[in-house]
């Protein structure tokens, strides 16, 4: 079964990170929701969530790692040198690297976006350093997977369970969940 890390920050776009969340564990895939400070993380819309773990107890093997958006939580991110430390090893290793909204400019921080197709919010653009910018809901790029934003949770999560449980378990996800 695949093992997916979903980053945490405080200003983290709630939208985003639960439905990532969710779907991928209706789709039978592990997930690991990690707070890069704390484990109590509030996000941009002031809802607080308890995270499975920190970003320092990290499970010894996983296949990749999700970020979710939101302006401050992005922000939050691209300053923690143990987040980008992360994304650079897990996309070194040829790990899932998956982010949604503005979150795709810490993967550019980061480095990893050099001649990969990517997308995001609307005014990061530039941030996403090396990468070839496409308008669409939900972009996959060797291991990378890029989303736009809130409206593409769901089409994000999906793409994500394809890529590691396979189309059967999406489809039954989006059966599940009555989407189109």
């Amino acid at each position: 079964m695949a093992h997916l890390v979903v980053l945490l920050a405080d200003g983290f776009e709630e939208v985003e990170a639960i439905t990532v969340i969710d779907l991928l564990r209706r789709g039978s895939v592990t997930v690991t929701a990690a707070g890069i400070r704390k484990s109590e993380v509030t996000g941009g819309h002031g809802i607080t969530v308890t995270a499975d773990t920190t970003i320092k107890h990290l499970p010894g093997s996983f296949d990749g790692i999700v970020l979710p958006g939101g302006a401050k939580g992005t922000q939050m991110l691209a300053e923690s040198s143990v987040v980008l430390d992360l994304v650079k090893k897990s996309f070194s290793e040829g790990l899932l690297c998956a982010a949604i909204c503005a979150a795709p400019s810490v993967l550019g921080k980061a480095g990893i976006l050099l001649n990969i197709r990517a997308t995001c919010y609307p005014g990061y653009e530039e941030q996403l350093t090396g990468a070839r910018f496409i308008e669409a809901a939900v972009v996959r790029d060797k291991n990378v997977i890029t989303g736009r934003g809130v409206a593409a949770a769901i089409p994000f999560a999906l793409e994500l369970i394809t890529q590691t449980a396979g189309i059967s378990a999406a489809e039954r996800v989006k059966e599940d969940i009555l989407y189109p």
